[in-house]
């Protein structure tokens, strides 16, 4: 038998339970992998910043050095 909770994607507990530390549950473990989510989201875009930063930062060396009398 498999539970909700075995599966790391989805929330345990259940929300139409009538035990209210199953909702709690279901409450708080769905909020937790929304926020995974949006730091995992938030993880990629800082990591594009800082390769398109490191680009920009190269080719201003590069051009200073061929410019370089």
């Amino acid at each position: 038998m498999t539970y909700a909770a075995d599966d790391p994607g989805t929330p345990g507990g259940s929300p139409d339970s009538p035990d209210p530390l199953d909702r709690l549950i279901h409450e708080q473990e769905s909020r937790q992998l929304a926020q995974e989510k949006k730091n995992e989201r938030l993880v990629w875009w800082y990591l594009a910043y800082f390769l398109f930063g490191i680009h920009i930062v190269a080719f201003i060396m590069i051009y200073a050095v061929m410019h370089a009398e």
